[in-house]
């Protein structure tokens, strides 16, 4: 006679689920963690202390570090609030090599995505006559995303090694990692909280909308234009995180897409001096 097996005892949090209350405390710490970020980034652009991230190696590396800190204490906190488990923050690596191969094409698409929506803009504006070629320009210019809030440009032409942090720390772990872990974060809390509206993929697509106008309030620092395309490319970077799964095809198309942004900075901005020196 074959013995029956035993019965596998239920999860501890499948017989306590954690109560929406909780998973609020979570979403609230995470948002407002973001929306902080954003307070704190336009008092420093009213003060005008410099770059964000400092002059030298070592202070990119100090502030790197101090910023990494803050957004772990706030996500243990949440974690702690909510014990969301890693499928809750789409933590597991899906596909052995392919989340690099993704990450490389999805930053690419991203780039061309934003590139047509930009250009789509500007010939609505034009075909409606609310503003002409000048104006869009000086607007572009007025409002462009200050990204020399956020680095030295100087240094990244002249410093080989902030360069280099500027392309690997900084856009993977600082803007790509973080921010991503971000997202899933408040992914989780909007289905947590209201696991009806947001539980499907649906409403994780909803969530991701949500999520990305607030990411888009985090960059306010930087310009209403990088604002806005914060925001789309959150949008896009939600997507890609609900469809995979997992956070790790967002965060290395995040971190590709920095990446390759800062890596021509120094060059394009000093050829865009170039083209409006008078001849």
């Amino acid at each position: 006679m074959i013995p029956s097996a035993e019965p596998i005892p239920p999860r501890i949090d499948e017989l306590k689920p954690v109560s929406r209350a909780r998973w609020a405390i979570h979403l609230a710490l995470i948002t407002l963690y973001l929306l902080v970020v954003a307070f704190v980034g336009l008092g420093r652009e009213q003060s005008k202390h410099g770059p964000a991230l400092s002059h030298s190696t070592g202070g990119l590396l100090l502030v790197c570090a101090v910023e990494l800190l803050t957004f772990g204490v706030i996500f243990w906190l949440a974690w702690l609030a909510s014990r969301a488990s890693g499928d809750d923050l789409l933590l597991r690596w899906r596909g052995k090599g392919f989340p690099f191969l993704w990450g490389v094409l999805y930053s690419v698409g991203l780039r061309l995505a934003l590139g047509v929506v930009v250009l789509a803009v500007a010939a609505v504006i034009l075909l409606s006559r609310a503003m002409s070629i000048d104006g869009l320009r000086d607007f572009a210019e007025k409002n462009r995303p200050k990204v020399e809030e956020a680095v030295d440009v100087s240094a990244m032409r002249d410093n080989p090694a902030y360069y280099v942090l500027t392309l690997t720390v900084v856009s993977f772990v600082l803007a790509g990692m973080r921010e991503e872990l971000w997202r899933s974060s408040f992914i989780a809390g909007m289905k947590g909280v209201w696991p009806r509206q947001f539980g499907s993929t649906f409403g994780q697509i909803c969530a991701v909308i949500i999520g990305a106008v607030v990411f888009g309030l985090g960059h306010m620092s930087m310009g209403i234009l990088a604002a806005l395309l914060a925001g789309f490319l959150g949008v896009g970077l939600g997507l890609i995180m609900v469809f995979h799964r997992s956070i790790w095809p967002a965060v290395l198309a995040h971190g590709f897409f920095d990446a390759t942004s800062l890596a021509v900075l120094p060059f394009a901005l000093e050829a865009l001096k170039q083209l409006s020196k008078p001849h």
